[in-house]
């Protein structure tokens, strides 16, 4: 079984994703870490993010595996570091290049085939996995998700942390691959004023009472 998510950044997507994937003993996949790990491999060998070119080239010469959840770039752990402000300027502007999505798609299926899996995204309902048996699409207000942002990155100035994630949302938005928006069928929770658990709770039992 496919459970994919989709949402906004902040929007409390790969907590409850991870924690719906332990309590039903599936698999966790963020596909998002994957363009956040290109992004930071970028970074980390001096490429300029918008040079499209350069950072596809580098993309298909690195080596991206899962394990235990966590992105590894050529066999080293990553996924502490995939939530750097560096990584969040870029991210979207990386994603949009339809040669990188065609990358991560393909990575992404590969990883899922014969696994039952908890994945989550921008376009996982929309384009990675349309046939997924169960779609979900997060939301929260832009204040929510800024202050959740500052909450789980200490010194980081809410005012600066709200206006990137306006100009994320937009960019998302307004992607001609892989926008973000609403699949048919998917069922949408507004987290804003609810609990991770609360969350956890209403997308397990949505799970488990789909027809088999």
């Amino acid at each position: 079984m496919v459970v994919a998510i989709d949402g906004p950044a902040g929007s409390g997507k790969s907590t409850i994703a991870r924690m719906v994937a332990g309590k039903l003993g599936f698999y966790f996949l963020n596909t998002g870490s994957f363009y956040r790990a290109y992004t930071l491999s970028a970074l980390d060998r001096g490429i300029n993010p918008l040079d499209r070119d350069k950072v596809l080239e580098n993309a298909e010469r690195i080596r991206l595996t899962v394990q235990n959840g966590s992105i590894c770039i050529d066999g080293k752990d990553e996924e502490g570091r995939l939530h750097t402000p560096d990584v969040d300027r870029y991210c979207s502007q990386v994603s949009s290049d339809p040669r990188i999505r065609q990358l991560v798609n393909t990575s992404v299926r590969k990883i899922a085939e014969g696994l039952d899996i908890v994945t989550e995204g921008r376009d996982t309902t929309t384009v990675i996995f349309p046939d997924a048996e169960c779609k979900f699409y997060f939301d929260a207000s832009p204040e929510i998700r800024a202050a959740r942002r500052v909450k789980d990155q200490p010194g980081t100035d809410y005012e600066e942390v709200l206006k990137a994630i306006m100009a994320r949302d937009k960019m998302d938005i307004e992607k001609a691959d892989g926008a973000l928006k609403i699949a048919p069928g998917a069922l949408v929770i507004d987290t804003s004023m609810l609990t991770i658990s609360q969350v956890c709770e209403k997308v397990v039992n949505a799970i488990r009472s789909t027809p088999e």
